[in-house]
């Protein structure tokens, strides 16, 4: 299945910047500047400097949050996401209410206490991505994720993914009417 495109010239510009490359950009770029990320409940946010607010867009992490000041912006990255980038890329760290990075022991802990489906969402999230894939919340479509083969506003996404974990207990239950 061919991707749907946007518009003219939408092709070209996904293909002259590959999700692959963008991705490769920003972990460079964040290892460099020895980025980290504080959690948050269910999330983490990361203060950026306004040349990685390009780089976490098009490479598609985080949803920018809207701040007064000028110099900083802020990004807020799901669970999933953040450990992507903390664990498999190893480009942020992050750090806890006492300001102490997290180890990806201590990192998967917080986050499986915080949401119990999180390995199995996890898994599904770094499969995708591992694949270049973009991966966003599906929650407005009733589905867990939402994938496109290129950035958001280049084409239409092709999938809507519902992780579904084996065994009979009620965690699947939303799907029964």
């Amino acid at each position: 299945m061919e991707p749907r495109w946007k518009g003219k010239g939408s092709e070209a510009k996904a293909l002259a910047d590959p999700m692959s490359k963008l991705v490769a950009q920003l972990q460079s770029s964040l290892i460099q500047t020895n980025m980290c990320g504080l959690l948050s409940g269910c999330s983490v946010l990361v203060a950026v400097e306004t040349e990685h607010v390009d780089l976490f867009s098009r490479s598609c992490f985080g949803r920018p949050i809207v701040t007064a000041e000028k110099d900083k912006h802020w990004f807020q990255l799901g669970m999933e996401e953040a450990f992507y980038l903390c664990h498999f890329l190893k480009c942020l760290k992050i750090v806890g209410e006492d300001n102490c990075p997290k180890d990806d022991g201590e990192l998967w802990h917080y986050m499986k206490s915080r949401k119990a489906t999180f390995p199995a969402f996890y898994k599904a999230y770094s499969h995708l991505r591992k694949k270049n894939w973009v991966v966003r919340s599906g929650l407005q479509y009733g589905v867990d994720f939402i994938d496109y083969r290129h950035h958001p506003s280049l084409v239409h996404s092709e999938y809507a993914v519902l992780v579904l974990l084996e065994g009979d207990d009620d965690t699947n239950g939303r799907l029964r009417l």
